[in-house]
C-alpha cells in the first residue's frame, strides 16, 4: 500500500502527465491512455518517458504530414507545367497561384484565411471576360495556372510550430519553382506570408531580389506585439536577411517615427501618399531588377493600400489611400523581369453583399498575372 505522501506525489505526477499528454494533437484519447498506465502500479515518473515518446511521435507525423502534402503538390506542378512548357509550348513565364490561407499573425482580424477561395470564384467571375487588360488570356494554361492552397489549417491542427509552417511555406513555393515555366503568385492570407515566399524565391535564385511594395503601412517593426512572424514585421525580416536589394514602398500614409528610421537605415525608399501626386510619374515608370547581381522584381499588393473607397473589406481600414488606377498604371508600366508577387489581406467577412472587394482583389490577381507572364 502506498503512504499518503506517496500517494499524493503520484497524483501530482499523473496530473502533470495528463496535461502534457492531452496536448499533443496525434493523441486524441490523452486522459483515457493516462488513466489506464496510471492503473500499472510502479509506473510513477515514467510518464516523461511516455511524453517524451509521444513528442517523438508526434514530431515524425508532422515531418511525414508536411512531406506528402509537398509531394502532392509536386505532382500538381509538374502537370501544369507539363502542359505549359511541352504540350502546348511556348512559355518562357506562367504565374501559378499558390493560395497561403495564414491569418494568425494578423494583429487585428483574422477573417484573411477565408480569402483565396473567394478571391479565385471572383476572378473567374461571370460578369468578366478572361482577358486582361494587357490582352492576356486567362483561359491558356500557358498563361495562368493553379496548383491549389498550402494546408495552413491542417498543419496547425497537427500542432506544427511557427518556424515550421514558415519554412513549409518556403519549401512549397521552392517546388513550384521547380518546374520551369511556372512563378509563384501567392493568394493570401495575411502579410505575413511575404517574408517565407520571399525569402524561398531568393534562396532558390541565388541572391537578393528587388521589390515593390504597395501598402498602407511599412510593416518594419522588427517584433510586432512580441511576434517574430507578425504581418507587421515580414519587410524588415526580407531587409535583414538580406533577401532584397531594393525596396521600393507605395501608397504608405501611417507609418511610426521607428518605422522612418529603420527605413532610413535601409535605404528603403518610402513613398508616403501626402507625396503622391508629386511623385506620380516617377513611380509609373519604375524599372527594378537592373543592378547587378539582382535576380529579379518581386511585386506584393496588400489590398489596403487601396483606399476603402475602392476595397473596404480588408482589416486594417486607413484612409486616403491609392486608386485602383494608380496601382494598375504604376503596375502595368513597371519594367524588370518579375519573378513572384502576392495579393494579400484581403478579409472577406468584412466585404460587402456584392462581394465588391473580391472583384477589386481579383482585378489586381489578374493584372499581375498578365505582368508576369510571357
Amino acid at each position: 500500500m502506498m503512504s499518503i505522501v506517496a500517494r499524493r506525489g503520484f497524483k501530482q505526477t499523473l496530473d502533470r502527465a495528463t496535461r502534457l499528454i492531452d496536448r499533443s494533437p496525434l493523441l486524441l484519447h490523452g486522459k483515457e491512455n493516462c488513466k489506464m498506465i496510471s492503473s500499472t502500479p510502479g509506473l510513477g515518473s515514467n510518464f516523461f518517458q511516455v511524453h517524451e515518446a509521444v513528442t517523438k511521435l508526434t514530431k515524425d507525423g508532422q515531418e511525414s504530414v508536411l512531406n506528402a502534402s509537398l509531394t502532392y503538390l509536386n505532382e500538381k506542378a509538374k502537370l501544369k507545367a507539363k502542359i505549359a512548357r511541352g504540350l502546348l509550348g511556348g512559355a518562357i513565364a506562367t504565374p501559378t497561384l499558390l493560395g497561403v490561407p495564414l491569418g494568425h499573425n494578423a494583429s487585428y482580424h483574422e477573417g484573411v484565411i477565408f480569402a483565396p477561395p473567394r478571391i479565385r470564384k471572383a476572378i473567374w467571375d461571370g460578369s468578366k471576360y478572361s482577358t486582361t487588360e494587357e490582352g492576356k488570356n486567362l483561359i491558356d494554361p500557358r498563361v495562368f495556372a493553379d496548383v491549389g492552397d498550402v494546408p495552413i489549417q491542417d498543419m496547425q491542427n497537427l500542432g506544427v510550430n511557427e518556424a515550421r509552417l514558415m519554412d513549409f511555406i518556403s519549401d512549397s513555393v521552392k517546388i513550384v519553382m521547380n518546374h520551369t515555366p511556372l512563378r509563384p503568385l501567392i493568394l493570401g492570407g495575411d502579410h505575413s506570408i511575404s517574408y517565407p515566399v520571399v525569402r524561398a524565391i531568393s534562396e532558390k535564385l541565388g541572391g537578393p531580389i528587388d521589390i515593390l511594395h504597395f501598402d498602407a503601412h511599412p510593416d518594419l517593426y522588427e517584433n510586432f506585439e512580441d511576434n517574430y512572424y507578425s504581418h507587421a514585421s515580414q519587410f524588415a525580416q526580407i531587409v535583414e536577411g538580406k533577401h532584397v536589394n531594393r525596396l521600393v514602398q507605395v501608397g504608405i500614409r501611417s507609418i511610426t517615427a521607428q518605422a522612418r528610421q529603420h527605413g532610413e537605415k535601409y535605404g528603403i525608399e518610402i513613398h508616403e501618399m501626402r507625396n503622391f501626386a508629386k511623385e506620380r510619374d516617377y513611380l509609373e515608370n519604375l524599372a527594378l531588377g537592373t543592378s547587378e547581381g539582382v535576380k529579379g522584381v518581386y511585386v506584393s499588393i496588400n489590398v489596403n493600400s487601396l483606399d476603402p473607397a475602392y476595397a473596404h473589406g480588408v482589416s486594417h481600414i486607413e484612409s486616403g489611400g491609392l486608386s485602383l488606377r494608380d496601382v494598375l498604371n504604376i503596375l502595368h508600366n513597371l519594367k524588370g523581369n518579375i519573378v513572384g508577387g502576392d495579393v494579400v489581406e484581403y478579409n472577406p467577412q468584412h466585404d460587402a453583399i456584392n462581394n465588391m472587394t473580391a472583384l477589386v482583389t481579383a482585378k489586381l490577381v489578374r493584372e499581375l498575372a498578365a505582368k508576369i507572364s510571357k
